[in-house]
């Protein structure tokens, strides 16, 4: 697989051509974007100036008028980017995956299943809205790999019976063949609980957690201040989970900077990652080729699928029977 410098070089000399025509796209809906905000603005501006002398800033209507502001502000914005991000997928992303490796299948359509999601055992609530896109499927190294963005809901209603939406989980989530069969089902998550109130309390909190199954200690205090772990097999569970996978976990953990959550069920390991917004959208108000944006792009798709090497998924450290 390609270094990420390898993947740098090629996004600005392989892809600058298409890159410079983007650059120009990405420009002119800014300068757009602006004039009609601009407008926008001054129209709502009047709006809210000749409400708030007839009827009071916080009338019903003034609401109605705020809201309707920003939904036709989204609306607006979407319409007018939606062709530049549909360019910039086929354009750039998809000759970077590429790059990566030729046989990777890409649809900027598509999402990885709920089936799998909901296997994965990770998030236990109910999901009543479920998206996703930028869906990736291949092998590395002989390791089957598959993961999209995807943004999984809950729906609740108050005391007077509005709808409101909540976020279970929006990121990256990926699956990949495990190198062992196991019968068990080991889910590791953000330790929260010993973050927030310390190793005593917070160990007593993990330990009643009456929708997750056993409890699992493990002897690494690195690991341990970072993650929890439940599980229905403790010693498989430790079996899977080895000193070097451990450690594995941790540098991973600190190479994404964002919550991380883990599971083995099924012979697949499960991979959450919690960035909270979709990773492939180009950039709209920075530029397509400053570097810390274009480092974005190589990191995020070196780093995912980069995770079959990171964790050695391939590299058959057990037989499977």
């Amino acid at each position: 697989m390609k270094s990420t410098s390898e993947l740098t070089d090629f996004y600005y000399k392989e892809l600058y051509p298409s890159l410079k025509e983007l650059e120009e796209t990405r420009k002119r809906i800014v300068s757009q974007l602006q004039w009609y905000g601009g407008m926008g603005i001054v129209v709502f501006a009047l709006a809210a100036l000749w409400m708030g002398k007839n009827f009071g800033l916080f009338h019903p209507l003034m609401m109605a008028v705020t809201i309707g502001f920003v939904a036709l502000a989204s609306i607006t914005y979407r319409f007018m980017t939606q062709g530049y991000a549909r360019d910039f997928k086929a354009r750039v992303i998809t000759p970077l995956i590429g790059a990566i490796d030729p046989l990777l299948l890409y649809n900027p359509d598509f999402m990885i299943s709920r089936y799998l999601f909901e296997r994965s055992n990770l998030f236990n609530h109910s999901i009543d809205r479920y998206s996703g896109n930028d869906y990736v499927k291949g092998s590395i190294d002989g390791t089957a790999i598959e993961f999209s963005d995807v943004h999984a809901e809950y729906q609740t209603r108050d005391s007077k019976g509005r709808t409101q939406w909540h976020t279970l989980f929006r990121g990256l989530f990926l699956v990949a063949e495990f190198n062992k069969h196991f019968k068990s089902k080991t889910v590791i998550l953000p330790d929260q609980a010993e973050k927030s109130f310390g190793s005593l309390i917070g160990g007593w909190l993990q330990s009643i957690n009456f929708s997750r199954d056993d409890l699992i200690r493990l002897d690494d205090p690195e690991f341990e201040k970072h993650f929890v772990v439940y599980g229905n097999d403790p010693i498989e569970a430790r079996y899977i989970l080895s000193h070097s996978m451990m450690k594995r976990l941790l540098d991973f953990q600190k190479k994404v900077s964002h919550p991380l959550f883990v599971s083995f069920v099924h012979n697949h390991i499960h991979v959450a990652i919690g960035t909270g917004k979709d990773l492939f959208e180009p950039a709209v108000f920075t530029s397509l080729l400053d570097y810390k944006q274009a480092m974005e792009y190589v990191n995020t798709l070196r780093n995912t699928i980069g995770l079959v090497e990171e964790l050695k998924l391939n590299e058959k450290l057990w037989s499977k029977e």
